[in-house]
């Protein structure tokens, strides 16, 4: 049987990127990045997200098929990511590949995020089968899926408020940190001292990230009032360790009960050095074998889109019509 052919197109935030498969193989993953833009303003701003998505998208799937060494008609198919995100510049991804779809008349696939973020690791770890657990930590989402099969999600546990990813940013921007702001409190909290308890925490198996990130911004109001320089170093350590034992906690009471015995990483937050050595040295006291992707595939990428789009194929599940629309929300929706 001929492999197919898809490409992945991914502009969920501020990375417009476009990725060639073939079979299970990665021809190319080109990815341009908004961060240096958008760093002078602290954080993204969704219309100068979208307006450089506008100028990125084309040259973009270009180089990414030159990259792969095929052309436009080779494809078989087009798997683009519709929600969750920033609407605007989820747009441009979609009406890229509705448009390269009717035009080349092959199907269009309609990808999730986070189902995304889950399929990178297939991509890292080649061998990897369901049944697995995911635990996701992204700047959307937060939570531990079950993974059944390729096309089969079921949320365990789910943040009740903010995500982690979410979490990070907020406090950086508190701090002053440039962005993006998880990396610099990862890079901080190593030369601090998790000294400070923002929170009581009295239920380990409960996820809430909102709470955490007021305590933190009310810290930093306090020392600020007393004319009081907080030790930045110390207040990341702390925040850093709070945020990451909440998700390994639930991770591993929720491993315990499911009895599976492999765990993924998954999201940009899975990049983090602390909450991979917790959940690692946590998963090996279990017994329990963990993956965790790539830097290059923690992030937004559309390799994860291509990869997710092929299981959809091979699964049969359904194309999308030229009617797709993008979503800024969505739940994991695997069936």
């Amino acid at each position: 049987m001929k492999e197919k052919i898809i490409l992945g197109i991914e502009t969920s935030c501020d990375e417009t990127s476009a990725a060639v498969l073939k079979g299970d193989t990665l021809l190319s993953n080109v990815i341009s990045s908004q961060i240096d833009i958008h760093r002078r303003f602290g954080g993204v701003v969704p219309e100068i997200a979208s307006r450089n998505h506008l100028t990125a998208i084309l040259p973009v799937i270009d180089e990414a098929l030159n990259k792969a060494g095929v052309g436009r008609s080779d494809l078989d198919a087009i798997a683009v990511t519709y929600g969750a995100g920033l609407v605007g510049a989820l747009l441009v991804g979609v009406s890229a590949a509705k448009a390269l779809a009717y035009s080349l008349n092959i199907p269009l696939h309609a990808v999730n995020h986070i189902e995304a973020h889950i399929a990178a690791n297939y991509i890292s770890t080649p061998d990897l089968k369901p049944p697995f657990l995911a635990v996701v930590a992204s700047g959307g989402h937060t939570g531990v899926c079950r993974v059944d099969g390729h096309n089969k999600f079921t949320m365990l546990s789910s943040t009740t408020d903010d995500a982690i990813g979410e979490a990070f940013d907020k406090v950086a921007r508190a701090l002053g940190l440039k962005y993006p702001g998880g990396p610099e409190i990862d890079k901080l909290a190593k030369m601090g001292e998790p000294n400070i308890k923002f929170v009581e925490r009295k239920h380990k198996t409960e996820l809430s990230y909102s709470g955490l990130k007021t305590a933190v911004v009310n810290y930093l109001h306090t020392m600020e009032q007393r004319g009081v320089s907080p030790v930045t170093e110390d207040v990341c350590a702390s925040f850093q360790q709070t945020a990451v034992d909440m998700l390994v906690d639930v991770a591993t009471s929720t491993i315990k009960k499911s009895g599976i015995k492999t765990v993924v990483a998954a999201g940009g937050v899975s990049a983090n050095s602390y909450l991979r050595s917790k959940l690692k040295s946590e998963c090996d006291t279990l017994g329990v074998t963990v993956y965790f992707p790539p830097m290059s595939l923690c992030t937004d990428n559309a390799a994860m889109v291509a990869m997710r789009g092929k299981h959809m194929i091979d699964g049969g599940v359904p194309a999308a019509g030229l009617d797709l629309n993008a979503k800024s929300y969505l739940k994991i929706e695997g069936n």
